[in-house]
């Protein structure tokens, strides 16, 4: 057995990565910390609240918002599977990582990703009942539909990304030690190999195409029939009212897919003509600004929102 495959086999515990963060900006860590300090702060806060107002009032107990509170949960563990870690890269150069929990932040990370791209899919499929079956709305996504479609958002991601721990494990690692990231992910892990990765590269692809790319489609075949249903409406106030009702999440979907599809197409075809830390950027930037963005764009364009979180604020102030 040579000392490669004894070190893959036997010590892969021993193994420790270190990240170097972003890649050409070391010296603006400091600075880059403080928005993604800030937004971090805001998606706990801003998605906590969220949950916790769904939860208190009974008038939000609606299939909208109990997928509204699955993404604001998404969200939070999205964030805090990478950020704190980033920060602690930028604070205190601290980029050292074990084996073991480089490959658990990924499996993580790549699980929540794709649990709220279900989610998002889940969503869709309430607005296009909510607006081309109003009068079948509550008897078609009852309480016990919804925890379905949660559950299968769940299963669905955990069977697509597990397997990535084994794709990992199987590899031989004979000396790489520097990641060029500021966390950890499949593709990142994989390149520090000595061997063969085309088995990954080619699952990636399929967790692209099976997860990622379906739920777009399926999404945008959703919006597709939305419209042509609001475009039967005779009434111009009744189709505006219909749309507005879509305007919170159209919007919380241009902003999650958006940076990944943009990152993808840039990793594909872009070459060497867009630096590595214009990649590394953007990848911090898209595990932490949708979730610090969806509870505001929820609070200013869904009206019940606004209503509680005024009437919440008013009582506040009464009891002061």
């Amino acid at each position: 057995m040579t000392s490669s495959t004894y070190l893959n086999h036997t010590n892969l515990r021993d193994i420790w990565y270190t990240m170097i963060g972003i890649p050409g900006l070391e010296d603006a860590h400091i600075w880059l910390s403080i928005p993604i300090f800030s937004m971090y702060i805001v998606a706990v806060i801003g998605n906590t609240f969220l949950i916790l107002l769904i939860s208190i009032e009974h008038s939000l107990h609606e299939p909208m918002y109990f997928f509204l509170t699955m993404l604001a949960l998404a969200d939070i563990f999205l964030s805090t599977v990478t950020i704190p870690k980033v920060l602690a890269i930028f604070w205190f150069q601290d980029g050292s990582i074990s084996f073991a929990s480089c490959v658990s932040q990924m499996f993580f990370l790549h699980f929540i990703f794709v649990t709220e791209s279900g989610i998002l899919l889940s969503m869709a499929f309430d607005r296009y009942v909510a607006i081309c079956y109003p009068l079948r709305y509550t008897n078609i996504l009852t309480p016990s539909v919804i925890i379905k479609m949660g559950i299968a958002a769940v299963t669905r991601s955990f069977s697509i990304c597990f397997p990535l721990i084994f794709l990992v494990y199987r590899l031989t690692y004979c000396g790489k030690s520097i990641i060029r990231h500021s966390y950890c992910e499949h593709m990142g892990i994989a390149r520090l190999a000595c061997d063969s990765i085309k088995v990954n590269i080619y699952y990636g692809l399929v967790v692209a195409l099976f997860s990622i790319f379906l739920d777009v489609v399926l999404i945008i075949v959703s919006y597709a029939r939305i419209l042509c249903a609001v475009y039967r409406i005779p009434s111009q106030d009744a189709r505006l009212k219909a749309l507005s009702t879509c305007g919170s999440h159209v919007c919380v979907i241009l902003l999650f897919y958006t940076p990944v599809f943009f990152s993808s197409l840039a990793h594909r075809f872009g070459g060497d003509s867009i630096p590595l830390h214009v990649h590394i950027l953007l990848a911090n930037l898209y595990v932490v600004l949708p979730p610090s963005l969806n509870p505001i764009i929820y609070g200013v364009k869904t009206k019940q929102i606004q209503e509680r979180v005024v009437q919440l604020f008013s009582l506040n102030k009464v009891i002061c």
